[in-house]
């Protein structure tokens, strides 16, 4: 415990720091590793709370969708 926060909080505090800044980026890219970390963070958190199940899997979810568009989808130049 530091400065009266929990381990767990301050993993639920670094995820949704990680959020809000990701919402703040202007390339798509950037957007979407940031939130990346903030779901990781999330997933953690989840299992930190006794196995929040809501929060792992939607974070999962978010995570999942990230890694696609970042590794599958390719940004198609319009001619």
């Amino acid at each position: 415990m530091f400065l009266g926060i929990t381990i767990t909080e301050w993993v639920g505090y670094a995820a949704s720091l990680a959020l809000i800044i990701s919402f703040m980026m202007k390339n798509i890219n950037t957007l979407r590793i940031i939130n990346s970390l903030g779901a990781i963070l999330f997933v953690i958190y989840g299992i930190l709370l006794q196995t929040s199940y809501p929060i792992i899997i939607t974070n999962g979810f978010i995570l999942m969708v990230n890694i696609y568009y970042l590794t599958f989808k390719r940004k198609v130049a319009v001619l």
